[in-house]
């Protein structure tokens, strides 16, 4: 699989809840950088703690944070950008803004990922901290 391959089989896996692929593309050593200034922002290293904030933040929504829309992958070199929209319940606010997900992919497996947010305010009330 190519890197852009590898990048729809990340996002259709976090859109139907496939951890198996997820454990299988997702290096262990991952290192994934959470933006803004909420409860899950920062920095997680591994795959365990990284599973352990995308559960809380799938409690704390309801179950209903979704990728809902991806417009484009591009790839250079090691590192893959996708555009993307998602949504989500969560404190009593309904989000549904634009992203950038920027993934880095080593070996055949996502080593690092940073997301953006184009409302990262907005983003920070829905998570609470």
């Amino acid at each position: 699989m190519n890197n852009i391959d590898i990048a729809k089989a990340y996002i259709k896996a976090v859109q139907t809840g496939d951890q198996a692929t997820l454990g299988s593309i997702i290096s262990p050593d991952v290192i994934w950088h959470q933006p803004g200034n909420n409860q899950f922002s920062g920095t997680q290293r591994g795959i365990a703690a990284v599973g352990t904030m995308l559960g809380k933040m799938m409690e704390v929504s309801g179950g209903t944070f979704s990728i809902n829309r991806v417009d484009h992958y591009m790839d250079n070199g090691d590192w893959v950008a996708i555009t993307l929209e998602f949504a989500g319940e969560a404190n009593g606010i309904k989000l549904k803004q634009p992203g950038v997900d920027i993934i880095r992919i080593e070996g055949g497996k996502i080593a690092e990922v940073r997301l953006f947010s184009s409302d990262q305010k907005q983003e920070d009330m829905f998570w609470g901290q």
